[in-house]
């Protein structure tokens, strides 16, 4: 079995226009998308398309089978929207030129909790038939429900990584206008996890973002242990998001409003009513 899970440390550190930051710990499922059957027979506390302490729902992740909002694919929802996880992310990167038949993808993320779900970001690791690794997917997820997916294709790849800077045309947070940048720095996982997220605006650094875990087996008695171990983890994070969103409201850090800019938001799915009216 290839997919198994990874102990993590999480830390945020906001550069400006006030200096903030926190850490916390989480885990996350490595979860190769062709053993997703086998973990839902293999393993009592985890669920494919059903109710469970962890269910994995085909629909939570890369919903190419809906229109994208302000998007250049044209058409393609149709097209996706009989196709499983899998398929559509061969198929969304195929559209980007990268083939994917015969290969892998590994999935880097949470599941429903309890049936809660929330990932601020998922990572979509893509190798090719001889097992190479020849993109990657970040899934970033907004606290609206609105999900954009990033590619990084060959030319992105240095060595077992992926680095790539690409304007963020997204509503991630209140404290960060859309028209800026992330920088992708994604580490193929393998006993390690190690991920860098950083925003630039005018060619400045204002936050970085960084995963580091530490691969363990995926087994039945460590997911019961991991749900007292990180109880109701899903809902932790999105605590933690709104409460340090306090603290910065507090330091009066100068927001933006999600409204005040639906052209700039671009190429992201289950768009939030206060941008759809906009299209």
């Amino acid at each position: 079995m290839k997919s198994c899970l990874y102990e993590c440390r999480v830390a945020h550190h906001r550069f400006s226009p006030q200096v903030h930051g926190f850490a916390y710990r989480i885990f996350l499922f490595a979860v190769d998308l062709d053993e997703l059957p086998l973990l839902h027979r293999k393993f009592s506390l985890f669920s494919l398309n059903h109710r469970n302490l962890y269910s994995f729902r085909d629909a939570d992740f890369l919903p190419t089978g809906s229109p994208v909002h302000n998007g250049d694919e044209v058409g393609q929802a149709m097209r996706d929207k009989t196709l499983g996880l899998k398929a559509r992310v061969v198929a969304y990167v195929a559209r980007q030129g990268v083939d994917l038949e015969g290969g892998r993808v590994v999935l880097v993320t949470l599941p429903r909790i309890l049936g809660y779900l929330f990932n601020p970001v998922s990572f979509y690791f893509c190798y090719d038939r001889s097992g190479e690794p020849v993109a990657a997917l970040a899934e970033v997820t907004n606290t609206f429900r609105e999900m954009k997916p990033y590619f990084l294709g060959p030319e992105a790849r240095e060595g077992l990584a992926f680095h790539r800077l690409a304007p963020k045309h997204f509503y991630v947070s209140p404290f960060s206008d859309v028209d800026v940048a992330f920088d992708f720095q994604l580490k193929v996982p393998g006993d390690g996890l190690s991920v860098q997220i950083d925003d630039y605006s005018d060619g400045r650094r204002t936050l970085t973002s960084t995963l580091q875990g530490s691969r363990r087996e995926l087994t039945g008695r460590r997911l019961a242990w991991f749900a007292l171990k990180y109880p109701l983890l899903s809902l932790r994070i999105i605590a933690l998001i709104h409460a340090h969103a306090a603290v910065l409201w507090l330091k009066r850090v100068p927001s933006y409003a999600k409204a005040a800019r639906p052209g700039h938001q671009r190429n992201l799915y289950r768009p939030h009513v206060s941008i759809a009216r906009e299209q």
